[in-house]
């Protein structure tokens, strides 16, 4: 049966649509959408239509806005005010100027300041805030409830926030299990939790494969652990069982075991630096992500050149894939949660940059065509797939 992709394109200026034809050569483009909101993050659910979209800031508040029909229009749930609440409160007459009303209190006030992650899975919709804490809502958003076992953890006094604050920005469900759940939170760690995050654990231990590249930053860890400053992960299925894959501040990783110990598999990149990592959701070694030269260094593509760096053999190995890509004087960036990949049988692989440009290959990275320009700024790429 021929099937479409849709992508989820989160922007500092609203969501954006894209959709695909059956065999993923021409796409349209339907945006900004979501009142103009900085989007974070993006999930959904094509089986039933459904999208959600993530995001908010100081001004707005933070919230999660939800589509029942595809796209075509969207309400607002709101799970903590912002500044332009307090200002349509305290100057009602000038907001009206604007349109504005003050909205009616939220269940989280003073508590986050923005939707960072959001995930649908087993019936259960996720997300992750700005600071860093998680909420999970069963009726598709409207109602929200705190992992109090996270909130109160042990020593979360001592975790330090990374460069855009104390994000928990990547949400990983296990498949089959609703109970077992991993997050990453920058710059805190990967953390864990199997019993439905009654009780979570911190799992950053390196194994004895390798040590540590020495560093004087502070999230760099050490011999014994791989350094705090969790990227993005991803997760497939390895035959009976599954791995972690992770692209970290100081290194890309991947885990056997869930998370309990991390392999480096950093060999071979150009850089130890980056934001994103995808994963073939059919073939557990094939992997990708998008290297940049430094932490402080710019952050741009390593010597101005884009590439895509992809593993055939679950990291052990790198290559470039450049065809297509700008081959001099790049400057972009590719944020944490801007790569994805669809599910079709040769599934398609997608990124967004911070100028505004998406990047689509559908033979595994190879070839790249840009299939969208002009974008602001993009937080996110997601995909859904769809019968056509």
């Amino acid at each position: 049966m021929p099937v479409s992709t849709t992508l989820l394109v989160g922007t500092t200026k609203g969501l954006f649509l894209l959709r695909s034809t059956p065999d993923r050569d021409g796409w349209t483009t339907q945006g900004p959408l979501c009142n103009l909101w900085p989007i974070n993050h993006a999930a959904g659910d094509a089986s039933r239509g459904r999208i959600w979209a993530g995001g908010g800031g100081a001004w707005t508040g933070a919230g999660v806005w939800a589509s029942a029909d595809g796209g075509e229009t969207w309400t607002l749930t709101k799970l903590a005010n912002g500044e332009m609440d307090a200002w349509a409160r305290n100057a009602p007459d000038e907001a009206a100027i604007f349109g504005l009303a003050p909205g009616p209190d939220a269940p989280f006030d003073g508590e986050i300041d923005a939707i960072w992650s959001l995930c649908h899975a087993h019936g259960r919709l996720y997300a992750g805030s700005k600071p860093a804490n998680l909420y999970q809502s069963d009726d598709d958003g409207q109602t929200w409830t705190r992992f109090v076992g996270l909130a109160e953890f042990p020593d979360r006094d001592a975790w330090q926030p990374g460069a855009a604050g104390l994000t928990l920005h990547t949400i990983v469900p296990h498949p089959d299990d609703p109970e077992r759940l991993w997050i990453g939170i920058s710059a805190a760690g990967v953390f864990a939790t199997e019993d439905g995050g009654q009780t979570w654990d911190r799992r950053v231990r390196r194994d004895n494969s390798a040590a540590s590249v020495p560093s004087d930053h502070p999230a760099a860890g050490s011999d014994t652990e791989i350094g705090s400053c969790i990227h993005n992960m991803q997760l497939v299925r390895a035959g009976d069982g599954f791995r972690l894959y992770q692209q970290n501040h100081h290194g890309v990783y991947r885990s056997l075991d869930g998370a309990r110990s991390w392999q480096t598999i950093t060999a071979g990149l150009p850089s130890t630096f980056g934001f994103p990592i995808a994963v073939n959701p059919h073939d557990p070694d094939m992997v990708w992500t998008f290297p940049l030269n430094g932490d402080s260094a710019g952050r741009y593509p390593v010597e101005g050149v884009a590439a895509v760096w992809r593993s055939t053999d679950g990291g052990m190995s790198w290559s470039a894939q450049q065809a297509g890509l700008p081959a001099e004087n790049c400057f972009f960036t590719v944020l944490r949660q801007a790569m994805a990949t669809d599910t079709h049988p040769q599934p398609g692989v997608y990124f967004g940059t911070n100028s505004g440009s998406v990047f689509a290959s559908t033979d595994e990275g190879r070839n790249w065509s840009e299939i969208a320009r002009h974008l602001p700024t993009i937080l996110c790429v997601e995909t859904l797939t769809h019968a056509a």
